[in-house]
């Protein structure tokens, strides 16, 4: 890795211990970011991330911070600011599927914690980027990515999602209308909407019977949403703002 690279800012990616999260992290860091990978509970899972950034010649420290928790969230963005340097992109990968049950039986709290790892929680953080990177308020200007998902318009066969589903159109919604916020301040706001990817959250089952309903005749792999999100982070993607890409083999 070059040491213009290694010039580049920090970059936070949420829930970035495994699957997604995971490949987005270690491709910014490939990109020449000093990369934040967040994780809740899975500590171990963090540190192998950061081992192997590390081990390519890149920048990465691993932080807990339950995106849940505001308090939490602020800690996280000092941190890697104070760590990595400017903060030049946040990703919201971080997310849950929730209770898999009908609307009639899911129970309240749960609801509760679904939307507030979901929706408020990136929300929060969006809050701490846009302090950081605004140029009305003295930051350099850079990129926000939400992670959303091709559930939240279309998940045929699917039961006891429409709550997740919910919250990943809501992610969709808040990037197209945090985008005409603050384009004005440098920052572009824009979301991915992956289908199946193979991951432990989409579990055996969900992966072969999405594979054989694919018009490509697969699911797709984490680096695939990586390599999107490293497009939109990159000044390749410097007129793009406001828009949902979809990564879905046809979905």
């Amino acid at each position: 890795m070059t040491t213009a690279k290694q010039e580049k800012g920090a970059v936070i990616v949420t829930g970035a211990s495994r699957g997604i999260g995971a490949a987005i992290a270690e491709k910014l860091a490939e990109d020449g970011y000093g990369v934040a990978v967040n994780y809740s509970v899975d500590a171990a899972g963090a540190e192998s991330v950061v081992s192997t950034i590390r081990g390519r010649g890149g920048r990465a420290i691993a932080v807990r911070a339950d995106v849940a928790a505001p308090d939490a969230v602020a800690d996280l963005f000092e941190r890697a600011q104070r760590e990595l340097g400017p903060l030049a992109a946040l990703v919201n990968n971080a997310g849950t599927i929730g209770e898999q049950a009908r609307i009639d039986e899911q129970k309240a709290d749960e609801l509760t914690r679904l939307m507030q790892i979901n929706i408020v929680g990136p929300m929060v953080c969006a809050k701490y980027a846009v302090r950081a990177m605004s140029t009305a308020h003295g930051g350099n200007g850079g990129s926000i990515v939400n992670i959303a998902s091709v559930a939240a318009r279309a998940l045929p066969g699917a039961q006891g999602l429409a709550p997740y589903q919910a919250t990943k159109g809501a992610m969709v919604t808040f990037s197209r209308g945090l985008s005409n916020e603050v384009a004005p301040e440098g920052i572009r706001v824009n979301s991915v909407s992956p289908g199946v990817i193979e991951t432990e959250m989409a579990g055996a089952a969900g992966m072969t019977e999405a594979s054989a309903s694919s018009p490509l005749g697969r699911v797709g792999r984490p680096d695939e949403i990586a390599d999107a999100v490293s497009w939109l982070v990159s000044p390749a993607a410097s007129y793009v703002t406001g828009t949902d890409i979809t990564v879905s083999g046809g979905r």
